[in-house]
């Protein structure tokens, strides 16, 4: 007898009705997908969490009451491996910072097509970050550029390992190294780039030349 494979569990949260019904629809057509909860704002969202809990979440930021940010930063710190995808337009970019700060996981454009949708999904749950290239460029052409640092050859092919969304252990896998000097890595680029996680430190490396990706 063949075990049914077990379905990735979604939960939405956002104000519009018929957006995350469309979503609805687009990620349970895939089959491998369903969604197992729905929120209108962030304290809806926070409440249903005690009983829900999602492999991923789809964020929106802009919402009435508890905004996205807000409900982001309380929900990983009560679960800090929660994987959060922000639902992002490009007049949210105030927020970015905020977010990428809090530890979310990716964010994408909300006209973005089905395939980018679920392939962004199936990054994040695979470890990855994922940052959709529009809001990516956005991001890097406002960002000022700082006096360039000294990397090592180690340090250069950890960070673009880093910048393609990669995750510890597929860095790990690629450079055949270990997991512990692949962290020791991460935590020096960190340090030497003042950045607080992967996403942040991916837009400090490609807004200063650190790394060229194809």
């Amino acid at each position: 007898m063949t075990i049914p494979k077990r379905k990735t569990r979604i939960f939405i949260v956002d104000d519009h009705k018929l957006f995350r019904d469309g979503i609805k629809y687009i990620l349970q057509e895939s089959g491998d997908m369903e969604v197992v909860g729905e929120a209108s704002d962030g304290k809806e969202f926070l409440d249903l969490l005690n009983y829900i809990i999602p492999d991923i979440v789809l964020m929106d930021i802009n919402m009435p009451g508890m905004n996205g940010v807000e409900a982001s930063k309380i929900a990983l710190e009560k679960y800090p491996n929660l994987k959060i995808l922000v639902l992002s337009m490009f007049g949210d970019d105030a927020y970015y910072n905020s977010m990428i700060e809090i530890g979310v996981k990716g964010f994408i454009l909300k006209d973005c097509d089905a395939n980018e949708l679920k392939d962004a999904i199936k990054s994040v749950l695979s470890g990855r970050n994922y940052f959709s290239q529009d809001l990516l460029l956005k991001l890097i052409r406002d960002k000022n550029a700082t006096p360039a640092i000294k990397l090592s050859r180690r340090e250069r092919e950890v960070l673009e390992y880093i910048c393609k969304g990669y995750s510890t252990m597929q860095i790990s896998e690629a450079l055949h190294i270990s997991h512990r000097t692949v962290e020791r890595h991460r935590a020096s680029l960190l340090e030497k780039t003042n950045s607080s996680n992967s996403i942040s430190l991916a837009i400090f490396a490609i807004k200063n030349n650190l790394v060229h990706l194809d």
